[in-house]
């Protein structure tokens, strides 16, 4: 790491995210939080459903705006920023894996773990392809490099999903869910191997679960409640 790099990922302080400002029907999900991720963190977020997890999620992956308090990405203030460059931000900073792979179905293995570098660039270049190569040999996946979606299951269309988040070398990668539609065998093979990941690349992980087994095992724990944090806890692990 440069020593010009911000060891913190993501610093929230205040932050609230409402629906309907200023209507009859406004609502807060989000009220006043404060929370801080630290490079090479692998944490689990959790709470009931309603609890107002998807919608943080939303605004750490810059695609809604708090609407109010600090939200710091990479040590830049994203509040007063344009599209384009929360654009850029967000391909600078984030990666992210969801419940549903979201893969395009004409593609091609590869040619999904390159998408974002295609986006990017207009392009892909050799090294772009050899990176893509690597992951999903990592993966297990180097037999199925030119297979398309439907030709693979549901475990290893996660597998893609995830080494398409890491083609770009971001930082943090938010995974929402990324084991609730695979069956138990899929799940623990995909877990571990985000850990793997995680271990070799040094890349932060904020996992939205709701799986117990999953969240016990991720380093630290992050409890949402009602819109509010009510709990942050280390996890000791074997």
């Amino acid at each position: 790491m440069s020593k010009d790099e911000p060891t913190t990922l993501v610093a929230l302080d205040g932050l609230r995210k409402s629906y309907n400002v200023g209507q009859p029907n406004a609502v807060e999900v989000l009220h006043g939080l404060d929370l801080r991720v630290q490079r090479g963190e692998f944490v689990a977020l959790i709470g009931p459903s309603g609890s107002g997890k998807s919608t943080l999620l939303n605004v750490l992956g810059l695609l809604e705006p708090p609407t109010a308090g600090s939200y710091r990405l990479l040590g830049q203030e994203t509040a007063g920023l344009d599209d384009a460059a929360w654009t850029r931000l967000r391909g600078q900073a984030l990666g992210f894996v969801f419940q549903f792979h979201h893969l395009l179905p004409a593609f091609s293995a590869l040619e999904n773990v390159t998408l974002p570098m295609l986006m990017r660039h207009g392009h892909v270049d050799p090294a772009d392809k050899a990176r893509a190569c690597e992951l999903l040999a990592a993966m297990g996946l180097g037999h199925a490099l030119h297979k398309r979606p439907g030709e693979l299951s549901g475990g290893m269309q996660q597998r893609v999903a995830i080494a398409r988040a890491l083609a770009s070398q971001p930082p943090l990668v938010l995974a929402d869910e990324p084991t609730g539609n695979l069956d138990r065998q899929s799940a623990e093979e995909v877990f571990a191997l985000m850990r793997r990941l995680h271990d070799e690349f040094g890349t932060a992980f904020l996992v939205v679960t709701h799986d117990p087994s999953i969240a016990t095992r991720c380093d630290r724990v992050v409890e949402l409640v009602d819109g509010r944090i009510v709990a942050d806890r280390p996890q000791a692990q074997p």
